[in-house]
């Protein structure tokens, strides 16, 4: 995998998948994932080149000597390292769930370096958006026909009380995703072994977003914006998707229809149409 360094001298690493044109740079989520539950975004790398960065302690890249630069805020520079690193003047950011709080935080610092913005399924934290517990029971009713949502409609309610075990959050497992099939279980499966749990807990800390300043900041990104919500997603909303892009200049929102918050792996070809037309 390409190397390259961070300012404070971590070494990073990124997989460059696809030819077709400029790098989109894709920032995974988690938090704290390394890219490779990304792929090829079902199928974008065809579309577009991609480059998919494993954040500082996680995948191939280094860990740092300070844990506190796991914060998401942070990592920021990382990500402006990259870009002068591709050598591009000007670049299409993809940031996915809670890698789509550090595409948010870098555009409102370096708003004039994008040539357009897509948001997949993002974590609103970085603006201050939440998704009520009311709401996120309702998106969840939607699956009540599921021979596992019994089990998973419970588990959230200890993850509203802040009581969930591990065994609950393996519970809701199925709800992050379309269809509970065979690749989903196996997609779920992969995750203990590519995410950094004590920087993800670092990730999110505080400090770590300033919800008002970023809002007003966005305001200067005059950039194209995509954000992509998944349909029956209850961590990102459709609703949510919508007062994200309210905050931007020229935003657009696109919901996949039975879809959740991994959109690329339950529709592949609505993905990959709605954003590779979007970075067209």
């Amino acid at each position: 995998m390409p190397i390259f360094s961070a300012p404070d001298g971590t070494a990073l690493a990124f997989r460059l998948l696809g030819s077709r044109g400029d790098p989109v740079v894709c920032l995974p989520g988690g938090p704290m994932r390394a890219g490779a539950y990304l792929g090829d975004l079902g199928g974008l790398g065809d579309r577009r080149q991609l480059a998919v960065l494993d954040l500082r302690g996680t995948g191939d890249s280094e860990t740092p000597g300070d844990p506190a630069t796991f914060r998401c805020d942070r990592q920021v520079e990382d990500v402006e390292a990259l870009r002068k690193h591709l050598g591009l003047e000007r670049f299409d950011l993809l940031g996915h769930s809670a890698g789509a709080s550090l595409a948010t935080l870098y555009a409102a610092r370096y708003p004039s370096r994008l040539r357009r913005l897509a948001l997949v399924a993002p974590s609103p934290r970085a603006v201050g958006l939440q998704l009520p517990v009311a709401d996120r029971r309702l998106i969840m009713a939607r699956r009540s026909g599921a021979p596992w949502f019994e089990a998973a409609a419970a588990a959230y309610e200890a993850i509203a009380a802040r009581t969930a075990t591990s065994a609950d959050w393996a519970a809701v497992a199925p709800m992050y995703y379309g269809r509970w099939d065979d690749a989903a279980r196996r997609h779920q499966a992969a995750e203990p072994g590519q995410r950094n749990g004590a920087a993800a807990r670092v990730y999110n800390a505080d400090g770590a977003f300033e919800p008002e300043r970023t809002r007003v900041a966005l305001g200067a990104v005059d950039a194209p914006v995509l954000v992509l919500a998944g349909e029956l997603d209850w961590i990102a909303s459709p609703g949510v998707a919508g007062e994200f892009a309210a905050l931007f200049t020229d935003a657009r929102v696109a919901v996949l229809p039975g879809a959740a918050h991994y959109p690329w792996l339950d529709d592949a070809p609505a993905f990959v149409s709605a954003v590779a037309g979007f970075l067209a």
